[in-house]
């Protein structure tokens, strides 16, 4: 090892220190984005509900990575539904809104509501709600429910709560919980709407489910509560997200989605380039231009061939090239030689489109060269050989 790379070690070493101090001293920011993931730990993901869901659900929960409109291709057993913050194409949901017509039970939790075509077949109407207009308003809102039996279960939502309330709701349905700020009422955010011989349930506020607030005991009995509105005698199909069920958990993914680490791994990528860079520029050297061996094997094999047609028997070589090209014919054209019939003639006409009357003469010349008794001259042979070629 030479002094100028014991330098840059030494150089980079230095940098890798002074960045693992600074990085251990740096306040660790929180991820405060509704990403409502199974696979994330933040206080808005969904870890600690998929890890608790089979609890929840006695053991009668599946998770399912395709769309609806994949899983309905075959007919399915009586289940219900789970969904939180779905994001469904027009098709999906129609499967959805035919197993509920056919007996499904439905539970949604999300932001909004504005569903196709899911607002246009219920007749549910939303709208905001201004927290602004409530007095001594402090940013956190109370969920309840209707249900006098439920009324000492509630939750409060006090990091970024929605504002979605629902408005009217057609005949049949019913408000089974609502948010309060202050004290105030603010709005339904939980109803149950009856479509066929299933029901709907919608409910306005996902983050009740996410981790921050499932950690909390207090809210544990308002979570089970709301789950308990499915009926626990069937199983429930939870539809969760496709970049959700297949997440890589490779060491690289480990790495870059740890700050500290992927600072790291980019600083140490960028040392080696440099250190690649400056070493490479260091030792480049002029390389030699090497012209390529010229190949003269035409050249060769035109030698011979004349060497050969000077000097040797012209009926052996015919002998020779009528057996090269019977060979092809049978291994190429798949054409039987034992007879050089006009069966022969036909099969090979039909394979390569020459005229009769040239492969008739070519046969005529490769039964020539294998009887003795006939006297051939350099003549046949060169014009045995361009009919060959001709041919195939």
């Amino acid at each position: 090892m030479n002094k100028t790379i014991k330098i840059y070690g030494i150089i980079l070493a230095a940098v890798l220190v002074l960045f693992t101090f600074l990085e251990l001293g740096k306040t660790e920011l929180v991820n405060w984005n509704k990403n409502y993931d199974i696979k994330q730990k933040s206080p808005f993901g969904l870890y600690v509900f998929s890890k608790e869901a089979p609890a929840l659900f006695q053991n009668k929960i599946e998770k399912v990575n395709v769309s609806p409109y994949e899983y309905y291709q075959q007919k399915r057993g009586k289940h219900n539904i789970l969904l939180i913050q779905p994001e469904l194409d027009k098709e999906s949901w129609k499967k959805i809104l035919k197993q509920t017509e056919e007996g499904a039970d439905v539970l949604v939790f999300s932001e909004t509501l504005d569903f196709l075509p899911i607002s246009d077949s219920l007749d549910i109407s939303t709208y905001r709600i201004d927290f602004e207009n409530f007095e001594e308003t402090d940013d956190k809102v109370t969920l309840y429910f209707t249900d006098t039996k439920l009324e000492s279960d509630s939750i409060v939502v006090d990091k970024l709560p929605n504002d979605l309330a629902i408005d009217s709701i057609r005949n049949g349905s019913q408000v089974l919980g609502y948010a309060a700020s202050n004290g105030v009422l603010a709005g339904a955010n939980f109803i149950k709407v009856k479509h066929g011989k299933g029901n709907f349930y919608f409910h306005t506020e996902p983050l009740v489910l996410t981790n921050y607030y499932l950690l909390q005991k207090e809210n544990v009995s308002y979570i089970a509560d709301l789950l308990s509105y499915l009926p626990d005698n069937v199983p429930t199909v939870w539809f969760v997200k496709k970049d959700m069920a297949g997440v890589s958990q490779s060491e690289m993914r480990f790495i870059l989605s740890n700050p500290p680490l992927k600072y790291a791994w980019w600083l140490f990528l960028a040392g080696i380039a440099l250190f690649i860079f400056f070493n490479a520029k260091r030792r480049q050297r002029i390389i030699p231009i090497i012209p390529p061996k010229q190949n003269k094997s035409v050249e060769f094999v035109k030698s011979i061939g004349n060497l050969y047609l000077n000097e040797g028997d012209s009926r052996d070589m015919m002998v020779k090239k009528a057996q090269y090209f019977l060979h092809r014919v049978r291994m190429e054209l798949l054409i039987d030689t034992q007879k050089l019939d006009e069966e022969f003639i036909n099969k090979l006409h039909l394979k390569t489109g020459k005229s009769i009357e040239k492969i008739t003469e070519a046969v005529d010349f490769i039964k020539k060269s294998q009887q003795s008794q006939f006297i051939l001259s350099n003549r046949d042979l060169i014009k045995m050989n361009k009919i060959l070629d001709e041919i195939y």
